[in-house]
């Protein structure tokens, strides 16, 4: 499956101010980064920032980089604006991996690539794993997602859903038997085409609400392929917990 990988990195950080150039086991996390995407067979990897900091040190370990506005309001406008710049054509697949994943293998962003490829009426790839205790269904930092008989998103939510009536009228201490629910795993494949599209709306009421910009994608009619993984791929790195962690980890390797 021909595809390729845009790596959207920004210095700008509330908890960890000039992440992707944090130092772990003596490299930048952008470095790591780039290298797990090289790893996937991707067509091509390109490093999407808005700060030439991050495109010296980029450049000097040898990647492809697109400065990109300061301006845009989410990643998926960033990716719209390096696949104009890169000329990608409308049905290009572009995977998005975050900047700050640095322990991501690269089955799953072959897989979210592969699994565009073979839903021909899918505009967006992602994943999702299966939801196990009721401390995350009910926690509004998971996002859940249900699937229709076709593996398909209906709906995202910072709730749990699908809300279980009879069980959870009882008691939401344990998760009921012969359910799944399942968590959001935020790694994306886009149609270049959706892209555009994408950058041309405006937000919508449901994504405001629940601060998800997929749901925009669903609210005007585009389809998202969810596909199931036993578990979520890698760690990111949020905070300086996450940092230490990530480092000792790739250290002893």
């Amino acid at each position: 499956m021909s595809f390729v990988i845009a790596i959207p990195a920004r210095y700008a950080s509330s908890r960890l101010p000039g992440k992707p150039l944090l130092d772990i086991a003596g490299k930048p996390m952008i470095e790591h980064v780039y290298q797990r995407a090289m790893e996937s067979g991707a067509d091509e990897v390109i490093i999407a920032t808005d700060d030439v900091r991050i495109k010296q040190r980029a450049k000097a370990f040898g990647a492809k980089v697109c400065m990109t506005s300061p301006d845009h309001h989410s990643g998926t406008d960033r990716l719209a604006e390096v696949a104009e710049q890169m000329g990608w054509g409308d049905n290009q697949i572009v995977v998005n991996l975050q900047g700050d994943e640095p322990l991501m293998p690269s089955e799953p962003l072959q897989q979210v690539a592969h699994n565009l490829g073979q839903a021909g009426d899918a505009s967006i790839a992602t994943l999702a794993t299966p939801i196990h205790t009721t401390a995350e269904l009910f926690d509004p930092h998971v996002v859940k997602v249900v699937l229709d008989a076709k593996g398909y998103a209906l709906y995202f939510s910072r709730a749990p859903i699908p809300w279980d009536r009879d069980a959870f009228g009882v008691t939401t201490e344990e998760l009921p038997e012969n359910r799944i629910h399942y968590r959001h795993i935020g790694l994306y494949a886009y149609r270049v085409g959706f892209l555009n599209r994408y950058a041309a709306s405006n937000p919508c009421e449901l994504e405001q609400t629940e601060s998800l910009e997929q749901l925009r994608a669903l609210w005007s009619g585009e389809r998202i392929h969810v596909g199931i993984v036993d578990e979520p791929p890698g760690h990111g790195v949020d905070t300086e917990a996450d940092l230490q962690r990530v480092n000792q980890l790739l250290s002893s390797q």
